[in-house]
């Protein structure tokens, strides 16, 4: 007991003698010090008292699939520090290969009573994937919010990047140089924002033929391997899903002796962090990440204070970066 007091203590910056009287439900601590005590005892781990259980803590969960590609922590930057603004604490979840599940995140989640969570990337823009830790959160009725096309039976509130227009300022642009054999290196066949950009494509094409669509796991090696079959199948201008799938099929181009932007022309997805340090800068459409975030976190934070939302998607426009990596279709 002295050894928690100390801990807690030491993590809000008052005297043991403070958190004492927190947990013991004595009067004499202002609102403010008290609940910075009680959402101390959470992140540090230790159950609440028994007459403290009934309050919900300040945390709200962020659930990120990973931190390697840049975009997760830009996401997280922005989310956290709007979540911090509401005097919530925000509690990262980083899924890891072979590691725990954001399945068994959710269970964690509701252990330390958390006020809501937002996921950014996940299952839920999985069609395939299982979805049974979402109706969970539902059926306790805890505040989430979803980041980038969910699957909509779902029934959460959603911001998200607009795929389809995404997908056009990109076309578009590869068009204008001359470029006619224009593929798309896309996600998993059930990921959403993946196959709404397919759909986009096919508008824009009217026929797109399935030899210009490859599709790969999230990676730069698996953009590696994808953009080496587009461009073996004589594409010369591609449109990435995301940022390192986009370097990846700069690297395939590149181990095939092709020029990039002279050869083979690459758009990316995203527009994270460092893609103007790349060689060449990297072309890539950008996410209005500071936006997004901050909707996000109003979103969650209108449920969290009992105003319902409609559980609807917001849709946020992007913005065609023009860089290095593409450049006028090869006359040969």
């Amino acid at each position: 007991m002295t050894r928690r007091l100390a801990e807690v203590a030491k993590k809000v910056g008052v005297s043991e003698a403070t958190v004492s009287r927190v947990l013991n439900g004595k009067p004499g601590v202002s609102d403010a010090t008290r609940q910075a005590v009680l959402t101390a005892l959470d992140v540090l781990g230790y159950e609440r008292p028994t007459q403290l259980r009934g309050e919900r803590a300040r945390l709200v969960g962020l659930v990120l699939p990973e931190l390697q590609n840049p975009i997760f922590p830009a996401f997280a930057e922005v989310i956290g520090g709007a979540l911090a603004q509401l005097g919530l604490t925000p509690v990262l979840c980083t899924q890891t290969k072979g590691g725990v599940s954001e399945a068994d995140y959710v269970e964690l989640l509701l252990q330390q009573q958390v006020s809501g969570v937002v996921f950014a990337g996940g299952l839920y823009a999985q069609a395939d994937a299982p979805h049974d830790h979402y109706r969970l959160l539902a059926a306790r009725n805890i505040p989430v919010v979803l980041v980038n096309a969910a699957i909509e039976h779902l029934g959460f509130p959603a911001v998200s990047c607009d795929d389809a227009v995404a997908v056009e300022q990109a076309w578009r642009h590869l068009a204008s140089l001359g470029h006619e054999r224009i593929g798309l290196l896309l996600g998993p066949g059930d990921h959403v924002p993946s196959a709404r950009k397919l759909a986009a494509a096919r508008a824009i094409a009217g026929d797109l033929p399935e030899e210009c669509v490859a599709r790969a796991i999230f990676s730069l090696e698996g953009g590696h391997a994808a953009a080496s079959r587009l461009i073996d199948r004589g594409v010369t201008g591609i449109i990435c899903a995301s940022d390192p799938l986009a370097l990846g099929a700069v690297r395939a181009a590149r181990r095939k002796g092709y020029d990039v932007p002279g050869r083979v022309s690459v758009v990316g997805y995203d527009d994270s962090a460092f893609m103007n340090c790349t060689e060449p800068p990297l072309t890539t459409v950008r996410q209005p990440i500071e936006a997004m975030g901050r909707a996000a976190v109003e979103l969650l934070n209108a449920q969290i204070g009992g105003t319902a939302v409609p559980a609807e998607e917001l849709l946020f426009e992007p913005e065609l970066v023009v860089r290095g990596s593409t450049g006028q279709a090869p006359r040969d």
